[in-house]
């Protein structure tokens, strides 16, 4: 019937079409918090393993072994003997041992303050912005890269006690007789604390350059205007601020003074008549040459505790001169 709707035109209330069904909700990154600690925390150990892989083997390990052997009494193929702290006391109570303590906290001293002194003075002629200083500034810094083998070769040469050496040569036109160096008891060893203040003063310089380029230059120019002299400068203005540098320096150097061997060992090998033994070349002496390894241990044991010592007190004393300065 042409009255009659079609079924595209069907009366009856308009449908609304169905709402899209929501989502489910899709879990956050709290969702699983121990997984998402777990991975943090995991994280850097990863990154640390393999470092903490080759410590414990070339390091930790052999620490820990030479703290047993330092108990014992070592003997290869019998087995080793239990016998507590005697080790330790025999090192402790043996005059070889003790001059060669003297001889290397000397030498740490000396050789720490020569450094420190020689190194400051190469920063304050040194320092500047020239192009050219560079140049000096390198070869200032040659010794600290060079191998120690060949500087000690070339000091021994240097050394030579005849008339006619390079040194003796020097000292005879000021006036001064020759010298043994090396072979003289009694100038032995500071004539290998001189060649560590050499090695070493260089790079302390490098670490003075350093604080001197933080120094603000406006206290320069204001204690000038006060009249205040060069020195006085230095003293009130340089030196504090380069207290830091000091400290840092002053650690470092120490520590490398109580563990100094290399030099000693090719110089002259603790000698003439131990006039030059350190901790580390008699501690070498008698693990690999007298086979005495117990004995041994105990001293790498004592020199680690003063090491740690003397590192502990220097940061106490750092920490009580900052709150000083607060």
């Amino acid at each position: 019937m042409a009255g009659s709707p079609g079924p595209a035109t069907a009366v009856g209330p308009a449908r609304r079409p169905d709402r899209a069904a929501a989502p489910p909700p899709v879990p956050g990154p709290a969702g699983r918090p121990w997984r998402r600690r777990l991975t943090g925390g995991l994280t850097p150990w990863l990154f640390l393993a393999p470092a903490l892989l080759l410590f414990s083997l070339f390091k930790f390990l052999p620490m820990g072994r030479a703290v047993a052997m330092s108990l014992h009494e070592v003997r290869p193929y019998l087995g080793d003997r239990w016998v507590g702290a005697d080790n330790y006391r025999q090192v402790l109570t043996d005059d070889a041992f003790l001059a060669a303590l003297w001889h290397t906290v000397l030498l740490a001293v000396g050789q720490t303050g020569g450094s420190l002194l020689l190194g400051l003075l190469l920063a304050l002629v040194l320092e500047g912005s020239s192009r050219h200083l560079w140049i000096i500034r390198t070869a200032v810094f040659l010794p600290t890269v060079t191998a120690m083998a060949v500087v000690a070769e070339v000091w021994r040469i240097l050394y030579f006690p005849a008339a006619d050496g390079t040194v003796n040569t020097v000292l005879g036109w000021l006036g001064a007789g020759p010298s043994q160096f090396l072979n003289g008891e009694h100038s032995s060893l500071w004539s290998v604390m001189a060649v560590g203040v050499w090695r070493g003063a260089p790079y302390d310089m490098m670490i003075f350059l350093a604080g001197l380029a933080g120094v603000d230059r406006t206290l320069y120019e204001a204690a000038a205007v006060d009249g205040a002299s060069t020195l006085r400068r230095l003293w009130h203005v340089t030196l504090p601020a380069l207290r830091p540098a000091f400290t840092i320096l002053f650690t470092l150097a120490a520590i490398r003074g109580l563990r100094v061997f290399t030099e000693i060992f090719l110089l002259t090998n603790g000698g003439p008549n131990g006039s030059t033994e350190v901790l580390m070349t008699l501690i070498y002496k008698l693990g690999l040459e007298r086979n005495e390894l117990g004995i041994a241990s105990a001293g790498s044991m004592v020199l680690l505790g003063a090491t740690a010592v003397l590192t502990l007190a220097l940061r106490a004393g750092r920490a009580r001169a900052g709150k000083g300065l607060r």
